[in-house]
């Protein structure tokens, strides 16, 4: 039958690394070499994983690793590894492996804690904003930087935060919320903002900080314990634009709360009469929220309010009109640890990716050596225009002297023009500003050396990493392996009617049936209730009948199961003599037993279409049996008896 590829085996379970001292040929098959470090690696991790006291001898472990890797020879003799299922499978696994290694953990594990850390508070702050793009020219970004100091000395002479940001704030916001942005907690704002929030002590105003948005800066006006997020439903009732209109849904909203009042259900109440109508069919369910996910401030503090579930505020009004509130559930912050692998995936989505991958860049350009071709550069620069900055700047066409070598990687690695040249078309949706164009090629040009060498130290992990490179050839033989057992061995025995039919017969002693009979078997752990089972079943009573005299008041006294079952089948050895009619009452645990039999049935062999999932499931142990005799007479096996005899008495000792 079909396994898991990882499980298909011992040898591909779990990773446990013991080197060899030292490395020699063990054996050889067709003169491809296989190594003392290989097989001492695998049989000292298997060693306490392995149920078979044999397969720790090392004779017979030394059998098995064999035959393992005369079916990888045979797979690859097949040209199975150059399956398109094959190459993407192995490709996927180890992109998701070498995350791993492409990822700063100490960098990571920092943000991870100070994220979770920062997740414990909320904080309120307002801010004020002067525009200006990333890219911006040196000429407008200085004129915003010096607006935003202008601004903090205003504040640093004592004039009002809220009139501040009235009067210089380029928010569109600010009209509304005076600068205002509520509570937030982390993953809320842009990194450099959150930062700002966190490091500011509450009442203070901070230094001017520059995002992607343009320079801040931001007030903090409170920090409270983090409420965590709510689970709530709710019935609203749309505000109107007359006076008139709005008393009309006020009396509606108190009227609904009356309802509630009375004993109606909130949920019906909220089909029938909520105007939100995304909720409305849900019985007014909202998302789960936290402190400044929704625009409503109001909303949150009611919900947040609310202390135990199914609890129903009073009507209250919003912007958007007038709710009520039932309370579902709440859900407190969660553990570090329950939190960490959530927390990982948010910083490679957030803006704190960038602190990751700039650490492994400056990790890889210190390993690794490069030297640029400033020529190459040059003439790179000289095709790239301002159309660019719109979008609309095409790759020239691939001159001869664009397409030498502009960047070399350890003296092994070549890259060519050309790749520069597409990496610079394909960031003008980055919306990249950087002016002139000579500087921002020479911008580009950095990032790219930078994604060159985390490439380039991606495709060498196998070298840098032996436990990498091990992890990688076991799935590699496991993924081979899986492909040729399906096409040698599990189609072979499902599809081969003549040789399964021939296999059935041969070995027919394997598939018998025990004396079996045909049985209604009733239990009860009352033997008062079993007796009146008993007499139900000898006056000729059908099980329902018996089950509706005996069951009753929303008690369940009997249970009854019925089938044609085996002599030694659960409770029935219990019976002396088993025959045709209703036995005496016996019991078993506690529980009370009597069985009515219908028919019976002699001990004999069973037909193919009784069994035949185990005959195929047998089949298939067969052949792989005699499939690696096969194997051993196909390929040329050599083994190195003096080595192997070193590396028992090395495994030995």
């Amino acid at each position: 039958m079909k396994i898991s590829r990882l499980l298909i085996f011992v040898f591909l379970i779990a990773p446990y690394f013991l080197l060899a001292q030292t490395k020699e040929i063990l054996f050889s098959i067709d003169n491809h070499p296989y190594y003392t470090d290989e097989f001492i690696r695998v049989y000292n991790k298997n060693l306490d994983l392995v149920k078979d006291d044999s397969q720790k001898d090392l004779e017979k472990y030394l059998d098995l690793f064999v035959g393992y890797k005369l079916k990888v020879e045979k797979a690859n003799k097949l040209g199975l590894q150059n399956g398109t299922n094959y190459q993407n499978e192995l490709k996927s696994y180890r992109n998701q492996l070498s995350k791993n290694y492409l990822n700063d953990s100490k960098v990571t594990n920092e943000l991870v804690r100070e994220a979770y850390d920062r997740m414990q508070q909320e904080v309120r702050a307002s801010h004020i904003l002067v525009l200006v793009d990333e890219g911006a020219s040196a000429e407008d970004t200085l004129k915003a930087y010096n607006k935003i100091i202008d601004i903090k000395r205003r504040l640093d002479a004592g004039e009002d935060f809220v009139k501040v940001a009235q009067q210089f704030s380029e928010d569109p916001s600010v009209k509304e919320n005076n600068g205002d942005l509520g509570y937030f907690s982390a993953f809320r704002m842009v990194y450099p903002f959150e930062n700002a929030a966190y490091k500011t002590n509450v009442g203070q105003a901070s230094k001017p900080f520059r995002t992607r948005f343009g320079y801040h800066i931001v007030k903090v006006v409170d920090k409270r314990v983090n409420r965590g997020e709510v689970s709530v439903a709710h019935i609203m009732i749309l505000k109107q634009g007359e006076a008139a209109q709005q008393e009309k849904a006020l009396a509606t909203i108190n009227d609904i709360y009356k309802k509630i009042q009375q004993g109606e259900s909130f949920e019906s109440l909220a089909q029938q009469f909520s105007e939100d109508k995304s909720s409305a069919p849900k019985g007014g369910v909202l998302q789960r929220f936290g402190s400044g996910q929704l625009s409503s401030e109001e909303f949150e503090n009611v919900a947040f309010d609310l202390k135990t579930p199914n609890q129903i505020s009073a009507p209250f009004e919003s912007q958007f009109g007038w709710h009520i509130v039932k309370l579902i559930e709440k859900h407190p912050v969660r553990s570090y640890d329950e939190m960490k692998a959530e927390l990982e995936d948010k910083i490679k989505r957030d803006e704190r990716s960038l602190l990751i991958t700039n650490s492994l860049a400056k990790k890889v350009r210190s390993k690794y050596s490069f030297t640029k071709d400033a020529k190459l550069i040059a003439k790179i620069k000289g095709t790239v225009n301002d159309e660019f900055y719109s979008q609309t700047w095409v790759v020239p066409e691939k001159a001869k002297e664009l397409n030498g070598v502009v960047l070399t990687i350890n003296k092994d690695k070549k890259v060519t023009g050309a790749i520069f040249l597409d990496f610079i078309a394909s960031k003008q949706k980055s919306n990249i500003k950087t002016k002139p164009v000579s500087k921002l090629v020479d911008e580009l040009f950095e990032k790219f050396v930078d994604e060159q060498m985390i490439a380039y130290y991606n495709d060498n992990l196998e070298n840098e990493f032996p436990e990498f490179k091990n992890v990688m050839d076991e799935y590699r033989d496991g993924l081979l392996l899986f492909d040729l057992m399906e096409k040698e061995i599990w189609n072979r025995a499902k599809n081969d009617t003549i040789g399964l039919n021939d296999f059935f017969k041969n070995n027919i002693k394997n598939y018998q049936w025990k004396k079996r009979y045909s049985v209604d078997i009733l239990s009860s752990t009352d033997v008062k209730v079993i007796e009146k089972a008993q007499k139900f079943l000898k006056k000729g009573k059908s099980l329902e009948y018996i089950k509706e005299q005996l069951n009753k008041d929303g008690k369940i006294n009997v249970m009854s199961k019925s089938g044609m079952y085996e002599e030694d089948y659960d409770v029935l050895p219990q019976f002396n003599g088993l025959s045709k009619g209703v036995t005496s009452i016996v019991s078993k645990d506690k529980y009370y037993f009597v069985v009515n039999v219908t028919d019976e049935k002699p001990a004999g062999a069973k037909e193919l279409s009784e069994c035949k999932g185990k005959v195929i499931s047998d089949y298939q142990q067969y052949l792989e049996n005699h499939w690696v005799d096969e194997l051993k007479k196909e390929f040329t096996i050599n083994i190195n008896k003096e080595v192997f005899s070193k590396v028992k008495n090395q495994l030995n000792n």
